[in-house]
């Protein structure tokens, strides 16, 4: 790559999942590139091509709105110098190659996708753009001072002209100041990402005779500067910082700790200033972060038993079930170091499973289904916790009224589905556990249940049913008794005999007998 720009790479995929994956593959700053943006279809991509201006497209052929094949035909149009990698399934050759007669320069199947698939059609496509060239990480030359902090940053090692820097970096003390654009409606503005870096630099020129600033190349939507400062200006400049965090509406402003080294540049910006602008989804009423502005650090969460939630709801302990979800939710959400993206995910994976536990107990989660994929895309794009939370909890609204409306239903109803369901299996080893799990009762419950909503218990009507079709047979067929037994559940014959004459009052042959005498 040329010294001192990272290759700008725009994602374009209808899957969340697909993007999260390309995203954690490779560290790409390491490797000389940079994710600019991210895009569902074809259409939102070529309306983030004008504010990222990236170098390289990766996409997925088959979308809405405006698929793969689409995007390529239109981009290579109007913007020649982009390369585009494809995205594509075994089955979906046919688009891949009108794709190629347009000029894309590699494709990817996804069920190959890895780091080192991803990274060699990245190189690849990177080889053809003229203004990128392959260099080793370790630089050597007098670089200028803005090429030297993006390679420190982007984890580089570089050797540069000590003099040269101490002239361009005079004060004793560094920092990092970033400005979150992702949650702001105008973030993919070309024009408003300009406004903010002129109001921001605006802001530091007041103080000019004691500060001196670089803008850093980091992640899509965050404007980032290294600050050169002394150490008794630290003060006013943090008033600033705040200030300008009150003036910007709808964007953070986080602020790392001072640090004296260049060397620590890399992980102040990874482990300092990315997290206290990820802090932002935790809190998202501060437009100033700064660490020593932060709440302790809470204990992290216990571990969420999802055997005890699953058996919950299926013994249809819905409230209790529902009430730990929200307590874990609860406390999860007050652990702000906690990923964003794992704490999304947890979400996504609770309403996925609940979906397909309700399907399973036979309720009609025909409009759940419908409306999963749209939680989660929303829950991607949760601006904060809170937000996020809100999302599960009119998840938990629409679950709860699919569950009422079967819990409403006359109970002659339900108890005619049970009886329905002996009748057709009664000459199977049927026990009231197994009837339970199958109609996702408690035992208990189900024992209790059927005796109040019938005359007798459930091994009563069983044995009742049984005894009924035996003497059917008894009487019509030519089976023997101990054949007979086994037809109609039981699998011991003196335990039949037993019940039979419990039932009828004589043993099933005298039964037999009796009944041919008339």
């Amino acid at each position: 790559m040329t010294v001192g720009e990272l290759c700008r790479t725009l994602i374009v995929d209808d899957e969340m999942l697909i993007r999260q994956g390309i995203k954690h593959y490779i560290n790409w700053e390491q490797e000389g590139f940079m994710i600019v943006g991210e895009a569902s279809n074809g259409q939102e991509a070529l309306e983030l091509i004008e504010a990222t201006k990236p170098h390289i497209i990766i996409t997925d052929i088959v979308m809405p709105i405006m698929d793969g094949e689409e995007l390529t035909r239109i981009v290579k149009d109007r913007y020649p110098q982009i390369e585009i990698i494809i995205l594509s399934s075994f089955g979906e050759f046919d688009y891949v190659r009108s794709t190629f007669q347009s000029g894309v320069v590699d494709y990817i199947l996804k069920p190959k996708l890895n780091a080192d698939g991803l990274l060699k059609a990245l190189k690849n496509a990177a080889s053809r753009i003229p203004s990128f060239q392959k260099v080793d990480q370790r630089l050597t030359g007098n670089l200028p001072i803005g090429q030297i902090i993006n390679k420190l940053i982007s984890g580089y090692e570089v050797k540069y002209d000590s003099e040269l820097v101490s002239k361009a970096l005079p004060y004793s003390h560094y920092c990092l100041i970033g400005a979150d654009l992702r949650n702001h409606q105008s973030r993919n503005s070309a024009e408003f990402q300009t406004s903010i870096k002129a109001k921001i630099e605006e802001a530091l020129q007041h103080i000019i005779n004691q500060v001196v600033y670089e803008p850093l190349s980091v992640e899509e939507n965050i404007i980032g500067y290294l600050i050169n400062i002394n150490k008794q200006n630290d003060k006013e400049f943090i008033k600033l910082a705040s200030q300008l965090a009150e003036s910007i509406p709808g964007i953070s402003i986080a602020l790392t700790d001072e640090f004296s080294d260049l060397s620590q540049l890399e992980s102040n910006y990874k482990e300092s200033l990315v997290k206290l602008l990820d802090y932002r989804f935790y809190f998202p009423n501060q437009p100033f972060l700064m660490k020593e502005n932060l709440p302790k650090v809470p204990p992290k969460p216990e571990n969420f038993n999802l055997d005890w939630f699953t058996e919950e709801l299926k013994r249809k302990h819905f409230d209790s079930a529902f009430k730990y979800l929200q307590d874990h939710v609860k406390v999860m959400s007050s652990c702000y170091t906690m990923d964003v993206f794992e704490y999304k995910a947890f979400f996504g994976n609770i309403i996925f499973n609940i979906t397909i536990l309700l399907s399973n107990m036979k309720f009609d989660v025909t409009e759940l289904e419908e409306a999963k994929y749209s939680y989660f895309r929303s829950i991607d794009e949760a601006p904060s916790a809170k937000a996020t939370v809100e999302l599960m909890n009119r998840f938990i609204e629409e679950a709860e009224k699919c569950i009422f409306l079967v819990q409403s239903e006359p109970e002659d109803i339900n108890m005619k589905k049970l009886m329905e369901y002996i009748r057709e299996h009664y000459a199977e080893p049927l026990t009231l556990t197994g009837v339970a799990k199958h109609f996702h009762f408690n035992p208990s419950y189900l024992s209790s249940y059927f005796s109040t909503h019938n005359k007798e218990g459930f091994i009563e009507y069983l044995n009742r049913m049984r005894i009924e079709e035996a003497t059917k047979l008894l009487m019509e067929g030519m089976e023997s008794i101990s054949e007979i037994s086994g037809m109609v559940g039981y699998s011991d014959h003196s335990y039949f005999c037993k019940v039979f004459k419990k039932i009828k009052g004589l043993s099933p042959s005298q039964y037999k007998r009796k009944q041919k005498l008339r």
